[in-house]
């Protein structure tokens, strides 16, 4: 028995040596760049194809192989991918979400390629670096290299740069660091470390393009584990769980559980991916921002009419093409999936694939009379019903996403979906012996191909209710600012939950339809790589396009079956290595390449365009440079009208007396971040009528105390009151329900919609019925007329500032909580918002300004607060209070 323990411990500690590497070189790129390379297991694929290209096929010493393979092919890939792919990314802003996509790019990319030069049959005979009876070797080499790469880190100069670029890219490159050099070097490290990992695991398992990649990105746990930062906690979870993989090969249990326990032994790692991903949400909180949004590019005229007549052609086919035709609107629905999850809700999720494959098994389950409680059904009947039981297990991402964004999100989309994969696709008792016929009357290729367009013109039409109206408006909203949503009323969870369910239910029917045309259910075209390659397609073509997952749908299964395959992978995976460029998708790309010719009017044209230019400017500030120049100095414009209409013109919209509105007041206030208190017992109360504003330097504790109010951050004591009501526990959404109103210091509109759309959320999601809410909000910031309709990607911050200031006001307030509102306004624009404010606290509203204009402040409010170090050290008129200010610095 003890010899028996040795062995398995000794065997463990091979593959988490593996898996340590893996570890370590994921955390050193991550620290260097901010990139998690979720194509580490390709190039660790590349580089065992390589070693044994050299040594197998052509006749190499091993060691010869092993140095060009892993001292100069995988630093160069490493460099090369920094330069040309990741660089360029973050000159152009390094959107995570664009960042993200690339790296997976990259992954569907390499992997493509490799199939097109080696095949995608498995090989066993790749030659052994390190003897599997010999693993201390591979414990040495781990060892060694984390240790040399925590000295370098902790003790030499450029482990100093490397620490300064995490911490402030921009800051260090200020202080004369070259972070292009240190990104460089650890990318190269990075992809030294996966290609040692894939030499040393292609021995011990199937070398194939798919199998490998998926292998190593199993083992990201242990950097997960390590919070992407300690290089030890990394090396002891994975030689953890290594050893008690092997040792889990020792139990051999009985009964109907046997299948499921021996699949948690095999994959141990995977339930560590699992339990990693779902309890550490904090994971890659820096990647969890705000993503940049373009204006929608719309679909050009006549492509719809051209996609119908392409997929009734297939209708004319005969033999295999027509059923190689099958599969196109199947998989259309898969990818329409992905557009109501990712392009419209704005989440990240990397596991589409599972379910997919959920409703394929359910159907073909439901179908054979198998599945657990219930009767044999038709298969039409089967794959209703299957839909129905795989659309609430989209819950299984959903409530991650409630907690997580970016990174994290993606992390635990992709957990989940290898779980599925490896503990319920891959069991017997559920896949053996298991076929799947078509629906009585379409048997045949052609008529099953017109259910299938059936089908699929039903979730086109569902994928645009969802894309319309109130609801359509909401996820555009969450998907461009989170925060912004729910500050204006969205219930950005419950909307999440049901983005997620909603693509379930469309994977679930695309994949049952998917097995239907197959006939059979196969497990592998479900599996995680795919989720990756359909994910990556449907977002270079355009996530928020539904002809965009047309597309990508027929050429998927076109490349593949009308070319060798891998090309369509490449393909892809070239498309999203350059999705940053092009956020907005081919239409995008096609409308910035194409040279702008200038147009030719008639006379009546060019007396039309004088006329609404002259229209343009009575309604909207200037866009000119010399106004721009007047807007930044802060000097009034000379000859141009205010561009915010008089509240004597424009009233706000009535409300109830100032003394039915309830009182807005915190109670010993304290809010501390890892261990610094922000806010030290603060008492603050905003009346109705009022205008409260709050001054301070900048760290006094200001933006914590109002997000408090709005209910972003939760105090650690204390209490906030809204008449008689605790709300100190309510989210931001609820609180705007309940009347109370914010802006930001940052802008947070949502730039996919339109001006008219942007205020229209805020009084859809707010408490006004008031049909007229939006139009008189649009009147009263000058928003009305010809920029009522205007992307608001394409506005000046000025017009920004006034678009985020009518939503909050369309809700119809009782409390407006006002982030330094007069950012972006030029000296006109801020004396017509005055007039504005005045008028809503003579009207009943509360009002609560944070504002570093003292000038401002002085003539705007009617009680100033003077904040510093989390307390509330003056209060009264603005007079007396500015005056004590002076005195005081005048002593000092």
């Amino acid at each position: 028995m003890s010899s028996l323990t040795y062995d398995l411990t000794l065997a463990g500690l091979s593959v988490g040596s593996a898996a340590a590497l893996t570890g370590v070189g994921l955390i050193v790129t991550y620290r260097a760049t901010g990139v998690l390379n979720f194509a580490h297991g390709a190039i660790a694929m590349v580089c065992a194809y390589a070693l044994r290209q050299c040594v197998v096929e052509w006749g190499w010493p091993l060691w010869a192989g092993a140095v060009v393979t892993l001292l100069i092919l995988a630093p160069v890939m490493g460099v090369v991918l920094e330069r040309f792919v990741f660089r360029p990314l973050s000159v152009l802003g390094g959107d995570p979400a664009q960042t993200l996509v690339a790296s997976i790019g990259v992954f569907v990319l390499l992997v493509g390629a490799a199939a097109l030069l080696w095949g995608q049959g498995a090989r066993d005979d790749a030659p052994e670096l390190v003897s599997a009876e010999d693993p201390w070797g591979q414990l040495a080499v781990v060892l060694v290299l984390a240790a040399g790469v925590g000295a370098v880190i902790r003790w030499t100069r450029f482990g100093r740069e490397l620490r300064a670029v995490v911490d402030d890219r921009g800051l260090a490159v200020l202080g004369g660091i070259d972070a292009d050099r240190v990104a460089a070097a650890g990318w190269a490290f990075g992809a030294f470390t996966a290609g040692l990992t894939g030499v040393l695991l292609a021995p011990f398992v199937r070398l194939d393009p798919y199998g490998l990649p998926l292998l190593v990105m199993e083992v990201v746990a242990v950097a997960v584990a390590a919070r992407m930062r300690s290089l030890p906690v990394a090396v002891v979870v994975a030689l953890g769980v290594g050893v008690g993989q092997s040792q889990l090969t020792r139990l051999h249990p009985s009964g109907r559980g046997e299948p499921l326990l021996q699949a948690v032994g095999a994959n141990l790692f995977v339930v560590a991916l699992l339990v990693a991903c779902l309890a550490l949400p904090r994971i890659g909180t820096r990647d969890g921002l705000p993503r940049t949004a373009t204006a929608r590019v719309p679909t050009p005229q006549g492509a719809w009419i051209v996609a119908v007549i392409l997929f009734l052609i297939p209708l004319g086919f005969a033999g295999s093409d027509l059923h190689t035709s099958v599969q196109v609107p199947a998989l259309g629905v898969v990818l329409l999936s992905l557009v109501v999850v990712t392009g419209r809700g704005g989440q990240i999720s990397l596991g589409q694939a599972a379910y997919a494959g959920l409703g394929a098994l359910f159907t073909a389950l439901l179908a054979a009379g198998r599945f657990p409680g219930l009767p044999r059904l038709p298969e039409l009947a089967a794959l209703a019903l299957a839909v129905v039981l795989v659309a609430p297990l989209g819950l299984l991402t959903g409530w991650p996403a409630i907690t997580r964004r970016g990174l994290a999100l993606a992390l635990a989309t992709f957990a989940v979906g290898v779980g599925v994969s490896r503990f319920v696709f891959a069991q017997p008792y559920a896949t053996s012996g298991l076929s799947l016929d078509r629906p009585a009357g379409f048997e045949g290729d052609r008529a099953y191909y017109v259910l299938e367009l059936t089908l699929l013109t039903l979730a086109l039409l569902a994928t645009h209710a969802l894309r319309r109206g109130r609801t359509g408006r909401a996820l555009a909203a969450m998907r461009d600012h989170e925060s912004g949503a729910s500050a204006a009323g969205v219930r950005v969870p419950a909307l999440k939950l049901l983005a997620f369910v909603a693509g379930a239910a469309l994977a679930a029917l695309g994949g049952g339809m998917l097995g239907m045309g197959l006939r059979a259910f196969d497990p592998t075209a479900y599996d995680p790589v795919r989720g990756l390659l359909w994910f990556a397609a449907v977002v270079v073509l355009g996530a928020d396009s539904t002809l965009g997952a047309l597309t990508a749908a027929a050429l998927l299964v076109g490349l593949d079956a009308g070319a060798r395959g891998g090309f369509a992978a490449a393909l892809v995976g070239v498309l999203a290595v350059l999705v940053g460029r092009f956020p907005g998708g081919p239409y995008e790309a096609v409308r910035r390449l194409r040279p702008r010719r200038a147009a030719r009017l008639t006379a009546t044209g060019l007396g039309g365009r004088r006329r609404l230019q002259r229209a343009l400017r009575t309604a909207a500030p200037p866009t000119t440079d010399s106004g721009r120049r007047a807007a930044a100095s802060g000097t009034p414009r000379q000859n141009q009208p205010p561009a915010l209409h008089d509240a004597d013109s424009a009233p706000p919209p009535p409300g109830p007396p100032a003394a039915g509105r309830a009182v807005l007041t915190t109670h010993h206030l304290q809010a501390r971040y890892d261990g610094f208190t922000a806010l030290d017992g603060v008492d603050l109360t905003v009346p109705p009528g009022r205008i409260t504003a709050i001054i301070g330097p900048n760290g006094a504790g200001k933006t914590t105390l109002f997000h408090c109010l709005a209910g972003t951050v939760r105090p650690s004591r204390g209490r906030v009151r809204y008449g008689d009501r605790d709300i100190t526990r309510l989210p931001a959404h609820a609180r705007t329900r309940l009347g109370i109103a914010r802006t930001f210091q940052q802008l947070a509109v949502f730039p996919t919609l339109t001006v008219a759309e942007n205020v229209r959320v805020g009084a859809e999601q707010g408490r006004t019925t008031d049909p007229a809410a939006v139009d008189r909000a649009l009147r009263l910031f000058a928003l009305d007329g010809p920029l009522r309709d205007a992307p608001a990607a394409d506005l000046p911050t000025g017009t920004l500032r006034r678009v985020e200031l009518a939503r909050a006001l369309a809700g119809t307030p009782s409390v407006l909580l006002l982030d330094e509102p007069a950012a972006g306004l030029d000296t006109a624009e801020v004396t017509a918002l005055a007039r504005i404010l005045r008028a809503l606290a003579a009207d009943g509203t509360a009002l609560l300004v944070v504002e570093h204009d003292l000038d401002l402040v002085a003539g705007l409010a009617d009680v100033v607060h003077v904040m510093t170090a989390g307390r509330v050290i003056a209060s009264g008129p603005p007079a007396d209070v500015l005056e004590a200010l002076d005195a005081r610095e005048t002593a000092v």
